[in-house]
């Protein structure tokens, strides 16, 4: 059975999310790998004032982990997802995020906090950051030229057209052992979806991911993003995320990738306009060694900002229950 399966997810931000809170629903055996690059937000608060780790993305997985089938918990997890819209100092922070701060500074490690929190918010299964260093990342651009920091290549403020070529770390940074070890002994990984260059690959260029990824006998998914990004995947289609994971993860170890076939909202491709972003269009053909699958993986949710969120946001998201249901169905993974 599926629910008895051992499962990493591998990225961060909204993508994961939403994997996750589909998934927590079927299985208890899940572990969330974190992208550890994010330096725009609260997490260059947390980076220049704290001297710590983002913790926005593992925030995200701990509430989609995280039970709610008690008010307590409920209410719980609504705290950790409120968002300060005024105030000195902590406008545009989430109550999440100062907590795990609080917490790191009480047992004196950010990978204690982190454990302690999933046990207050009682979540199924366990949330792991990437690495534990601290670094910076690095993208080199068609033309040359070179941008440090994931808000910056997120948010660019040089012409976001330009492809990215190359992508590392600021120093080297190595895999935690923990992250290590639940990748080997894994039956199924999912990587993506989220920003290509920014969460997904950000977290395959830390040394030892990919070496363990390649050692695992799981079975390997990519689930493909919705949009493309301006700035990181400008009119990117289908293969050209194959093409760019390949560079660094080689696309002969997958087993599944995810597309979605159900058409964007006109309304929503209107607002998408003035962001530069597209559908990403499904080129892929048989002549890839991975099974491609098709499929209607819109969420119908509307996306809502929220007050006191500054960051620029998706405006939508995959569907978790849809993910979950595809990953159900298929008989390799059972």
């Amino acid at each position: 059975m599926f629910t008895d399966k051992k499962i990493v997810v591998i990225g961060g931000g909204t993508g994961t999310y939403s994997v996750l809170s589909g998934l927590k629903k079927i299985s208890k055996n899940i572990t969330a790998v974190v992208s550890m690059a994010d330096s725009g937000g609260s997490a260059k608060k947390e980076r220049d004032e704290w001297g710590l780790l983002p913790s926005s993305d593992i925030r995200k997985s701990l509430l989609a982990l995280a039970d709610v089938s008690t008010e307590n918990s409920l209410l719980l997890r609504q705290l950790f997802q409120y968002r300060y819209s005024q105030g000195i100092g902590v406008k545009g922070m989430t109550f999440g995020n100062l907590f795990l701060v609080a917490l790191t500074k009480l047992l004196g490690s950010q990978a204690k906090a982190i454990e302690k929190a999933g046990e207050l918010l009682q979540i199924k299964g366990k949330v792991l950051p990437v690495t534990l260093n601290n670094f910076d990342l690095v993208a080199t651009y068609e033309d040359g030229s070179r941008v440090i920091g994931e808000h910056s290549i997120d948010n660019p403020k040089h012409n976001g057209e330009i492809r990215i070529v190359k992508l590392l770390t600021k120093p080297n940074v190595s895999v935690t052992i923990e992250v290590k070890n639940a990748i080997l002994e894994s039956d199924v990984v999912i990587i993506g979806p989220g920003g290509f260059y920014t969460t997904i690959l950000a977290s395959l260029i830390v040394e030892g991911v990919v070496d363990s990824l390649i050692k695992s006998k799981a079975k390997k998914i990519f689930i493909l993003n919705l949009m493309t990004e301006y700035g990181q995947t400008y009119k990117y289609t289908a293969s050209d995320f194959i093409n760019g994971l390949n560079q660094y993860f080689p696309f002969k170890y997958l087993d599944y990738v995810f597309i979605n076939k159900a058409p964007i909202p006109n309304y929503i491709l209107k607002k998408y306009i003035k962001y530069h972003v597209e559908p990403v269009v499904n080129n892929l053909s048989a002549k890839y060694p991975f099974k491609i699958i098709a499929d209607d993986l819109l969420s119908k949710r509307m996306v809502r900002k929220e007050k006191g969120d500054y960051l620029n946001r998706s405006l939508i998201r995959h569907s978790p229950e849809k993910l979950a249901r595809l990953c159900v169905k298929l008989k390799s993974l059972l």
